[in-house]
């Protein structure tokens, strides 16, 4: 009898241990395979701090992380399924949303703060121009055609006197811009880290405005997504992933020395000391994507706004 109780106990203890070790994450539980892509950017670079800081380690996560520049490749490669999760800016996420891809976001990526912006609108160091009135007729340059830079520079724009549908707006690598406007061949450009603090470091540029203000004061720029099908059949794996990003986000938000080392380490990007840093959300939620998805509607990237609360995953919420 006394042998018979020890017996059960012993299994009733070896279960509630199953149990327990299954609830935790990361921990004596087998760690999820998850094959990861992002862009060599600051901005992209949280699975680099995830890894080195051990945030996917403590989620219970092993991590294939491979580095794409190219955003369509990116899509193509998680709606392939060569790839379970990467990172995309949300004007390209609300694009294909609105077109019905099978895409869903489940963690936050790269933020806005006008506290520390990171992308500015500039013109030529000796350039006349001073309001949005003083746009009209001129030609701009962004990193590329309909996203975030050309939204950015006709909201501010607009907001400041000038009149969008009198602009050009072509496309240019942020390092080619310093030259370009100096030549005046455009009049004014939307310039990102670290090309723009070393523009200003040199006196090519200077500052016209933090145009994504006229967008919002804080709102999320980016975000990690993945297909509709695999977020259903990996509920699990979207959850630890998102914890990992969190803890990444609230981490590299504090601790820009330590990130900015990890950074060049995988992607050859030197921190110098004058360069702002990227900050990352520490939530994924509808108000915090809205005021992009609400002024890619008024600009002509999509065809109408929609609550940006619609793209993230039912398993991320």
């Amino acid at each position: 009898m006394h042998f018979v109780r020890r017996t059960f106990l012993t299994a009733a203890l070896l279960g509630i241990a199953a149990v327990t070790a299954a609830a935790m994450p990361g921990g004596a539980q087998s760690p999820v395979a998850l094959k990861i892509a992002t862009t060599p950017i600051d901005i992209g670079a949280q699975p680099f701090y995830a890894q080195d800081e051990g945030f996917f380690k403590n989620a219970g996560i092993s991590a294939d992380t491979q580095i794409i520049s190219n955003g369509g490749a990116i899509t193509a490669a998680v709606v392939g399924g060569s790839v379970d999760i990467a990172q995309s800016n949300i004007v390209s996420l609300a694009t294909a949303h609105e077109k019905g891809l099978d895409l869903v976001l489940i963690a936050p990526a790269g933020a806005y703060s006008s506290k520390d912006a990171t992308t500015a609108l500039v013109v030529a160091k000796n350039s006349p121009i001073k309001t949005g009135k003083d746009l009209n007729g001129k030609t701009f340059a962004g990193n590329g055609l309909k996203n975030i830079t050309q939204i950015g520079a006709f909201a501010w724009m607009s907001k400041n006197g000038g009149d969008t549908s009198t602009a050009k707006f072509v496309e240019m690598p942020f390092s080619n811009m310093p030259a370009a406007l100096t030549a005046g061949r455009i009049d004014a450009a939307v310039m990102a880290e670290p090309d723009l603090s070393a523009a200003l470091a040199d006196g090519s540029v200077r500052v016209l405005a933090n145009c994504y203000d006229a967008i919002a004061n804080n709102f999320l720029i980016g975000a990690w997504f993945t297909t509709a099908s695999w977020a259903k059949a990996h509920p699990d794996a979207v959850k630890r992933f998102q914890q990992a990003m969190i803890k990444t986000s609230e981490w590299a938000n504090k601790n820009q020395a330590a990130s900015g080392a990890i950074l060049t380490k995988y992607t050859k990007i030197t921190a110098a000391p004058n360069m702002k840093r990227s900050l990352y959300g520490t939530k994924i939620d509808g108000p915090s994507m809205q005021p992009l998805v609400d002024a890619s509607a008024k600009y002509g990237v999509l065809t109408k706004t929609f609550p940006a609360g619609d793209m993230i995953a039912a398993e991320a919420r």
